[in-house]
């Protein structure tokens, strides 16, 4: 807080004027991290799988310039920027036929994927140079015999993790619309 106070040019204790804790520091970053992602405005026609992508891609995006921020968001985010994100989250699978608890469901799948995404991507980004993939392509070309697939794919140096995103999204995405197609029963919550 004290570091905090001397990049904003006054004292500690003008901050605790206005809050009372280091995490509600955080908990405002966090959400004028969110600010930064736009909500999409639904096409006339447009598929709901279509408005989550872009929601999702502009998460993600928000979160990637601020690598740090995937690691926070395990708190309770209540600010009104997060919640604007997560109620167009949750209206828009609601107006395409989720009801509770399915709707939680697939809310809780799609930004765990996000999270998990930028998570993956800035602890491999942050290993610079070759230095942790050639040794690792090494061991596992040595035990191709055990890890044949991976071997054939190399380790994840040179991965293309904006298209492995949107793939992998829409994936997600297409297993979520088949279950409420199908009318899947939920897999039981206890």
């Amino acid at each position: 807080m004290r570091r905090l106070a001397q990049r904003l040019g006054t004292g500690s204790t003008t901050l605790y004027w206005h809050v009372d804790t280091k995490n509600d520091v955080l908990d405002l970053v966090l959400d004028e991290l969110f600010a930064e992602v736009d909500l999409p405005e639904p096409a006339a026609g447009q598929e709901w799988t279509e408005t989550i992508v872009a929601l999702l891609t502009g998460w993600r995006a928000a979160m990637l310039r601020h690598p740090w921020s995937a690691t926070l968001l395990g708190r309770p985010m209540l600010g009104p920027n997060v919640l604007a994100r997560t109620e167009f989250l949750h209206a828009t699978l609601a107006n395409a036929d989720f009801t509770p608890p399915d709707l939680n469901s697939a809310a809780y799948a799609l930004a765990n994927y996000v999270t998990g995404a930028v998570l993956s991507q800035t602890a491999w980004q942050n290993h610079t140079g070759r230095e942790i993939y050639e040794p690792a392509n090494h061991l596992l070309r040595e035990r191709s015999d055990s890890y044949p697939v991976l071997a054939g794919l190399g380790f994840m140096a040179e991965n293309d993790w904006d298209g492995n995103f949107a793939v992998g999204l829409r994936y997600l995405l297409d297993g979520i619309a088949a279950a409420r197609s199908a009318g899947s029963p939920p897999v039981s919550r206890h």
